[in-house]
């Protein structure tokens, strides 16, 4: 594995730990119920520390598969959340999200910045890392 990759993985662990104790700061420390689609997010983006940190400990570039598909997934629930939080035709037709609706956003900063908006960044970027990662692992097979 070259050092390229070996840093990714690293860079993505990373990422997936910050986004994992951002939102535990926030429901646990702040004391913000997470909505239904909060859950959603949490699911994909949790095991995601664990699988990325096994994943650096082996040097197992194979892994960018798996963080790809949970991180796409993620990344999906977290722009439909983000876009039912800040497009007003889509929060008209927003389903009914249980005790606290998938609309409110406990933070708002600079007007765009809400909890949705961050996951959605942290899954980007887990994205784009095991993309790269991905065309690491070809490229050497090639040459």
């Amino acid at each position: 594995m070259t050092k390229k990759v070996e840093n990714l993985l690293l860079f993505m662990w990373s990422v997936a730990l910050t986004a994992t104790l951002g939102s535990l700061y926030f429901s646990e420390i702040r004391q913000y119920e997470p909505c239904e689609l909060c859950w959603y997010q949490r699911i994909l983006m949790y095991p995601l520390v664990i699988i990325l940190g096994v994943a650096y400990a082996q040097k197992n570039a194979k892994v960018a598969v798996t963080t790809l598909i949970f991180s796409i997934i993620g990344g999906c629930i977290s722009a439909y959340h983000y876009s039912i939080q800040k497009i007003s035709f889509m929060q008209d037709s927003a389903p009914a999200c249980g005790r606290v609706p998938c609309t409110s956003d406990y933070i708002n900063y600079l007007g765009f910045i809400t909890i949705p908006f961050l996951a959605l960044i942290a899954f980007i970027l887990i994205i784009i890392s095991s993309v790269l990662v991905l065309r690491s692992i070809k490229e050497e097979k090639v040459v």
